[in-house]
């Protein structure tokens, strides 16, 4: 009876579907480490200074839906007010027919994360897709498929623009005091790691007497007034100055693109897409730019190829994770392997003469 009580109180198999290994892999793996037991692997792995001296008072595991009730429960708990917070961030609504079609739909989404090379044809034409939107909004030819948010973009930006544009030894860097103030923080505070000095100001009166490698607008600016900086664009421009413009990516379905403008690289945030606010965030943000940036663009570009039977195929064109290697190191590796075998293959050949 008791057996029977003990299995009719199992809800589920929560815990042994998601919790690692079972006794036997355990003993396997203290084995090959020569430890009898956890405790004593922990025992020898962390200090006893840091280890907690009591046991930790913990209440019953719960089964799969009571842990979702629960957390549901906590969650109701939230009080939800109308955001004023502004600075980028706006309210909005997901149309169901996308939450439902995209969203919610598996076949665009695998278990692989995204810039692993093994992600799906569904995820790659998804982020493909991202990617011409924002080129065709900003005007700019290429756009990568998306950063943390609108901050990080910029920060990138500004170190693209040090990298690229760093010839005279400037080490100072533009941004419009209109700029929202998260944007502006970020990258005072990449700079700051960089050794790059932020000059802060309104670009109304900024001159260029002072040497800076790249500025940075924001557009509309963080008070929401729209300026038309193409005669300022024109005057970096003249000064040997890349220029940034952090754009709202809804409001250029009116207004001038960031190419009409002149700028060389646009960034910002696709939270206005339909994407809820999520306390804060992050929110994909997204980074534009011309051709002549193309190798020095952050993060990683889908690009369309056709594979051996000549179907159309997406792959990773670009991609700048620590991980992978790019096709011209890869190529200068093969060269270096085929030329190994080359001298290798040259000393057997000698050998053999020699013993002949």
């Amino acid at each position: 009876m008791e057996k029977i009580q003990n299995a009719l109180s199992v809800e589920d198999e929560f815990a042994n579907r998601h919790i690692g290994p079972n006794d036997s892999d355990l003993m396997s793996m203290l084995k090959d480490i020569e430890r009898d037991s956890l405790d004593e692997l922990c025992d020898a792995a962390i200090p006893s200074s840091i280890r907690s001296k009591t046991e930790l008072s913990l209440d019953e595991p719960l089964s799969e839906a009571r842990a979702l009730e629960a957390i549901k429960n906590i969650a109701s708990k939230n009080r939800v007010f109308k955001s004023w917070i502004g600075c980028g961030y706006y309210n909005t609504v997901t149309p169901p027919v996308i939450l439902r079609n995209i969203l919610e739909n598996p076949g665009w989404y695998t278990q692989y994360t995204p810039y692993q090379a093994e992600i799906s044809q569904g995820r790659l034409e998804s982020l493909l897709n991202f990617q011409t939107m924002v080129s065709e909004l900003t005007g700019l030819p290429i756009a990568n498929a998306s950063l943390l948010d609108e901050s990080t973009a910029a920060a990138e930006a500004m170190a693209l623009c040090h990298h690229a544009n760093n010839r005279d030894g400037s080490k100072a860097f533009f941004i419009a005091q209109n700029c929202h103030p998260q944007t502006k923080k970020v990258v005072q505070t990449r700079a700051k790691a960089a050794g790059i000095n932020i000059i802060v100001g309104d670009s109304a009166s900024f001159d260029f007497d002072t040497p800076v490698f790249g500025i940075l607008l924001q557009y509309p600016d963080t008070n929401g007034s729209v300026v038309d900086y193409k005669s300022f664009i024109a005057k970096a421009k003249d000064a040997g100055v890349i220029s940034v413009v952090c754009a709202d990516i809804l409001a250029l379905a009116l207004l001038k693109t960031p190419a009409e403008l002149g700028a060389e690289i646009a960034v910002g945030s696709t939270q206005r897409f339909g994407v809820p606010l999520g306390f804060g965030g992050p929110h994909a943000g997204y980074f534009a730019t011309t051709d002549e940036y193309k190798r020095r663009v952050p993060g990683r570009i889908i690009g369309v190829s056709k594979d051996v039977n000549g179907r159309k195929a997406y792959r990773l064109a670009l991609q700048t994770r620590e991980q992978h290697i790019r096709r011209e190191r890869l190529q200068a590796i093969y060269a270096l392997l085929r030329l190994c075998w080359l001298i290798w293959l040259l000393c057997m050949l000698v050998t053999m003469a020699q013993k002949g």
